[in-house]
């Protein structure tokens, strides 16, 4: 088996995988050939690299390593740790999803870590970012790649919903994610929250690792749920979107980072059969058929299960907001709103995080998914700007009835949900008037009622 490395961007040996390439030969009942590949080596940080511009030069890497000599490659699996993984992901959908291949040479992935939905650090900002050892080792990463790893942004949105279209596990292709929800404060600079927020190991939230994640677009119509003030109703449109169910395991005792209980830079030869990684990775790998990878997906459940026992577990909902024109809209106020839609009634200690994201227009709140599941009740309302003239949106809510809030809002997992407002233009924004031989002013002319269809 080809087993290839994907180190992350400040790396320029093997060091920071630890003894864990070793480990896993060592482990081994099979021969495994490992191969390293050095995203430093591809890249640099500058602002003007793109995730699209990384994931064509890691492309080339893979023809230099793994290639025929006619562009084709060899299959192999592939172990990833924190940016790598949505790294991968984006050159499977790049260069075979896009180009109509369903056959992609990787057969397993093992991602560690993996930043699918971004990380809170990330908005933090270059400079401060590159000083967190935890991640980037002190190497201030390009403007364009964090813009990419802040929560809610674009190339997120776009990547996990295609992967919607494309079910894991089909045509031979296996990913897995194991993630750690265990803080090493060695990290912590006492001026950033974040390295120890719950639900995450440090850097990366369990919700922001898995790949599972929901999606749900609501539409504003034209039934009024008050009067006053004047609130339209939100409905789901196409119901709930979910990809084929992914291996997810919650490593215990498990760090982001670090020699003493990092993922993956902790592990040595001699300690490998301490550290439960290794053996899970392994038994990744073993996955050669549709129903391998669903016992996997079963028996990972019962380790996250087991890891997160007698603690709380979380969630991130993210919230684009655009009109029915197409339009983004970015000034908006957005609740949420508990038992009987009234946002004084969300349970206690619910809140964890708020981050807007100003490049994208998105709002992602990280709350606690076992008080938000048992809730009777679950809304959200907008209220957009302007939100009077002649162009306009009215506030709209949703509310969850009928549907339980549970099947909504996953523990472990990222929601992303599309809010369509409907665009109110008055009719007299454009109208014709009578003849007249005397010159008439419109300049006070106020907003019809009459609005466009």
């Amino acid at each position: 088996m080809k087993l290839v490395f994907v180190h992350g961007w400040s790396v320029t040996d093997t060091e920071t995988y630890g003894d864990l390439p070793e480990a896993l030969v060592a482990r081994s009942g099979v021969p495994i050939d490992v191969q390293h590949i050095h995203l430093g080596r591809y890249i640099s940080f500058h602002d003007e690299v793109s995730m699209d511009d990384v994931t064509r030069a890691f492309n080339a890497a893979l023809v230099d390593t793994l290639g025929d000599g006619a562009g084709n490659i060899a299959p192999f699996s592939c172990v990833t740790h924190s940016t790598g993984g949505p790294v991968v992901r984006e050159w499977i959908r790049r260069f075979y999803w896009h180009l109509g291949a369903p056959i992609v040479p990787l057969q397993h992935l093992v991602m560690l870590a993996p930043a699918n939905h971004g990380s809170s650090l990330a908005a933090l900002g270059k400079k401060r970012v590159g000083r967190i050892k935890a991640w980037f080792q002190g190497v201030e990463p390009g403007q364009r790649i964090l813009d990419w790893l802040c929560l809610g942004s674009e190339g997120q949105w776009r990547l996990n919903e295609e992967a919607l279209l494309h079910a894991a596990g089909a045509e031979g292709f296996y990913p897995f994610v194991l993630t750690g929800q265990a803080i090493d404060h060695k990290f912590y600079d006492f001026l950033n929250s974040y390295l120890v927020e719950k639900g995450s190991d440090g850097v990366v939230r369990v919700a922001g690792a898995n790949m599972n994640c929901g999606f749900l677009q609501l539409q504003q119509t034209d039934h009024a749920l008050s009067e006053d003030p004047l609130v339209y109703s939100l409905v789901p449109e196409g119901g709930l979107r979910r990809p084929a169910p992914i291996p997810l395991g919650v490593v215990p005792d498990a760090s982001h980072s670090g020699a003493d209980i990092g993922i993956m830079n902790s592990v040595t030869v001699a300690n490998a059969g301490e550290k439960p990684v290794v053996d899970e990775i392994l038994k990744c790998f073993d996955v050669q058929s549709p129903g391998d990878y669903q016992q996997r997906l079963q028996d990972l459940a019962q380790l996250t299960a087991a890891s997160q026992q007698g603690g709380a577990r979380y969630l991130m909902v993210v919230f684009q907001v655009r009109d029915d024109r197409g339009e983004t809209i970015r000034d908006y106020d957005l609740l949420l709103l508990g038992e009987g839609y009234a946002p004084e009634r969300l349970p206690k200690g619910f809140f964890v995080d708020r981050q807007f994201n100003a490049l994208s227009g998105r709002l992602v709140y990280y709350v606690n998914a076992d008080l938000m599941r048992e809730m009777p009740a679950l809304g959200f309302r907008v209220e957009a700007r302007p939100s009077e003239g002649f162009s306009h949106y009215a506030m709209a809510e949703f509310r969850s009835d009928g549907l339980n809030v549970a099947d909504i809002l996953k523990a472990n997992e990222t929601l992303y949900v599309d809010i369509v407002l409907r665009r109110r233009v008055s009719k007299n924004v454009f109208e014709f008037g009578p003849v007249s031989e005397k010159p008439f002013s419109f300049k006070k002319l106020k907003p019809s009622t009459d609005l466009l269809p």
